[in-house]
């Protein structure tokens, strides 16, 4: 199941019709998960650049894209080697502020992941 964002705001994002008030994963199976933080946190001390523990955490076999929720402001970044990783996987990743990152998930294949950052 592909699941559909349907809005925004600082702090929150509505998916299918349930709020959730703190980032998010989606999965390839279309389960919504709390985003790990820490794993990012750990190595930079932001959750603002994601690292490639992360990366690693995200990725799943056979995902062809990464649709990335940069924050309301697009303040998230990836780091040099999670690009690489999700690269080497074959993972292209589409990087947008949160608001406009709703519409590229809502228009993205079925072989998508999410990962996506509901404040700045």
């Amino acid at each position: 199941m592909h699941p559909h964002l349907d809005g925004t705001g600082f702090g929150w994002i509505e998916i299918d019709g349930q709020r959730y008030e703190h980032d998010v994963l989606i999965r390839l199976s279309g389960a919504i998960k709390k985003r790990k933080k820490k794993l990012s946190k750990e190595v930079y001390g932001t959750s603002h650049i994601v690292s490639l523990q992360e990366a690693k955490h995200v990725y799943e076999d056979g995902a062809e894209v990464l649709v990335l929720g940069s924050g309301q402001h697009g303040c998230v970044e990836l780091s040099d080697e999670a690009a690489e990783y999700f690269a080497r996987h074959g993972c292209r990743v589409r990087l947008h502020p949160t608001p406009a990152a709703l519409a590229v998930w809502n228009a993205a294949p079925r072989a998508s992941i999410g990962l996506v950052h509901v404040t700045c």
